[in-house]
């Protein structure tokens, strides 16, 4: 079977990247491998195996196009209005908490932040199917 072991997304500016992931959801490095022409840097935290791999391509002197294709990273918490209230003081800019219900029952509660780069990231409370 096969096992999720990373998800990559071009970003264009390293050090601005790695502070967002590091403040919104605690990710460190856990290796960075620089290359001709561009780097790519590994970020993790204790809590899972699953990496968000960062490729920073050398000479990019404009955002990139996310396209229409793009949905979102998804991640979830045990105390979703904490981690709202937390995203607010450290100048994130979470967008509103909301709950999603279905067949009248709550079936998620969540909001979204964008990262540097335009990326869209789901913060949903811990529960039910989002572990």
């Amino acid at each position: 079977m096969a096992k999720t072991i990373h998800s990559m997304i071009r970003v264009a500016d390293e050090h601005r990247s790695v502070a967002f992931y590091r403040t919104a959801f605690g990710l460190e490095v856990a290796n960075r491998y620089p290359f001709e022409g561009f780097t790519l840097i590994y970020l993790s935290n204790p809590e899972q195996e699953f990496e968000l791999e960062l490729t920073v391509n050398e000479g990019r002197d404009k955002p990139y196009d996310l396209g229409d294709g793009y949905g979102h990273l998804a991640v979830s918490v045990d105390d979703l209005a904490a981690e709202h209230a937390r995203f607010e003081a450290a100048g994130l800019n979470p967008g509103a908490l909301k709950q999603m219900d279905r067949d009248g029952q709550p079936f998620g509660r969540f909001f979204f932040v964008t990262d540097p780069d335009g990326y869209k990231i789901e913060v949903l409370q811990r529960g039910g199917r989002f572990l």
